[in-house]
């Protein structure tokens, strides 16, 4: 009896698959080339842009204009990676999976972005607020890391349709992207930033969500093919 509810959940209870070299190309080498590629942007690549866009500091007051790439291909990368993992555990498993997911990366961004930010600013502008109290880092990051997991996940409820995970996908990614712009304007120690120019404060945190809400679903949709899901024959 307790066999045959292990095979109907997918479970596999004779030996495994034999050894092949595929295993180490996707169990060695892609994850390492992806974990490379990730620290390339905060790194290299954020070098690159500051060299060719120099943001505004205290010794350099008038930057670039187009310093705000740099926080789209660092920060906003690095948000879309945050939020995307409790986006597809949220499509492939269920809406609790999803906001416990978004609650871990949630409060690991929000630990380690804060603490760039507060050396950042004491570097470049001699102080900096405690932005580990800061409400909109709270909010931006951890509460909005657990919604998008939990949102996804409810509205999607462990469909398989393309269309229904697409909807789920985006209705959480632009829901949670507008509470981000509201909590920058509103609660923010850097409100006033958001303020003087609201329109590049709202699509630099909507673009990235508007992007990781189609992508999203189709790498969920790819995992499913390979049976790469909870319960699946991967």
């Amino acid at each position: 009896m307790v066999t045959d509810v292990l095979l109907k959940k997918g479970w596999r209870l004779t030996e495994t698959e034999p050894f092949k070299m595929k295993d180490v190309l996707y169990g060695l080498v892609i994850p390492i080339l992806v974990a490379v590629l990730i620290l390339l942007f905060p790194t290299v690549i954020k070098n690159a842009l500051d060299a060719a866009f120099p943001p505004s500091t205290m010794t350099n007051p008038n930057g670039s204009p187009y310093a705000f790439l740099t926080v789209i291909f660092t920060h906003g990368f690095a948000l879309m990676v945050m939020f995307a993992v409790p986006l597809l555990i949220g499509l492939i498993w269920n809406k609790w999976a999803g906001g416990a997911t978004g609650f871990l990366t949630g409060t690991l961004y929000y630990l380690a972005n804060a603490g760039y930010n507060i050396q950042y600013s004491v570097i470049n502008f001699g102080s900096s607020p405690n932005l580990y109290a800061d409400p909109a880092f709270i909010g931006d990051y951890i509460v909005c890391g657990i919604l998008i997991g939990y949102i996804t996940g409810a509205l999607n409820n462990k469909s398989s349709s393309f269309k229904r995970m697409l909807g789920a996908g985006l209705t959480a990614a632009i829901t949670v992207g507008i509470m981000q712009f509201i909590l920058n304007m509103t609660v923010s120690s850097a409100a006033w930033m958001a303020r003087a120019d609201p329109f590049t404060a709202f699509y630099q945190v909507l673009l990235p969500m508007v992007i990781l809400g189609f992508i999203a679903p189709i790498i969920a949709k790819v995992m499913m093919w390979y049976g790469i899901y909870p319960g699946g024959h991967a």
